[in-house]
């Protein structure tokens, strides 16, 4: 019997090259499967991106009913009961941990102090609280002076008052930490100083209760809001439901704290948190000791 052991071989190799295509196929979807891993990533991104610029194109459109570049603080809208804002991402506006004057009422005007002063001096450098777009650029002789009021896409919208310079301009988006504008002393201003003011639907909210100024630090990574009497009164055809009551609010004690540093923090007054707990200004705070300040 005769064997054709060339054929058996051409037969073979000719085989084994047909076996040998799957795995090629394998290998070259392999070599393939990082590229198009590092191509979805790049994808990833660019939405990412996309939907950053969005929302600081449009920030907090959800909550606000319009745009415009004349009223500081004016709207008509149902404030929601409760709305969780983001604080993270943030950047203190100044470095200065020098509270000058705080939140609350001002018996010496017989009015409402509706933000924070900061002491900064003239051209210290003012920088944005969070990302945001540049809603107002104004002059208002007999109040805030030079200011700018920018509007975020967590649902606020801060105030920045009595700059010597404004360095921004209506509707420019802006990041987070970038300078917006030059401590100053202009409109009804008695000194260099920031006045700086946190806004939610046009409801002003303490910033010492987000804002940490001496820690240079926010207070929390989130900050909920509740609406109280102000958000029941606003015009909304929706009934106003009853608010429940407020709860005694607390602080822990930190190391080198002071009763002057934790009435800085919370709006309040050393008078009334020696009142609330109890206490004399000459009392000796321990680290860890529950503070009421509300």
């Amino acid at each position: 019997m005769f064997f054709n052991f060339k054929g058996f071989k051409t037969g073979t190799v000719a085989v084994l090259a047909m076996l040998s295509l799957p795995v090629a196929g394998q290998d070259l979807l392999a070599r393939q499967a990082p590229i198009d891993k590092k191509m979805r990533a790049i994808d990833s991104v660019a939405l990412q991106r996309l939907i950053g610029d969005e929302l600081l194109e449009n920030p907090a459109s959800n909550l606000y009913p319009d745009w415009n570049n004349e009223y500081a603080h004016r709207y008509d809208v149902e404030v929601p009961e409760e709305y969780k804002i983001d604080l993270r991402h943030f950047c203190m506006p100044t470095p200065s941990r020098r509270i000058t004057s705080n939140y609350g009422y001002r018996a010496s005007f017989r009015r409402q102090h509706k933000g924070l002063d900061i002491k900064v001096y003239i051209g210290d450098t003012i920088r944005s609280a969070f990302s945001g777009k540049v809603r107002i650029v104004k002059y208002e002789r007999g109040g805030y002076g030079k200011y700018v009021v920018i509007r975020h896409p967590n649902g606020l919208e801060t105030v920045y008052g009595h700059l010597s310079k404004q360095l921004v301009a209506e509707n420019q988006i802006v990041k987070a930490g970038e300078p917006i504008g030059l401590g100053g002393n202009t409109g009804r201003s008695t000194g260099s100083h920031l006045h700086f003011e946190t806004r939610f639907l046009g409801q002003a909210i303490n910033p010492a209760e987000m804002f940490d100024f001496v820690a240079q630090d926010v207070t929390a990574d989130y900050y909920v809001f509740r609406s109280g009497k102000k958000a029941e009164e606003s015009k909304s055809s929706a009934r106003p439901k009853p608010t429940a009551r407020p709860r005694t609010k607390i602080h822990r004690v930190k190391s080198g704290e002071n009763l002057s540093i934790i009435a800085a923090k919370h709006g309040t007054t050393v008078s009334k948190l020696c009142k609330l707990n109890g206490i004399s200004r000459k009392t000796i705070l321990r680290p860890g000791q529950i503070i009421k300040y509300s």
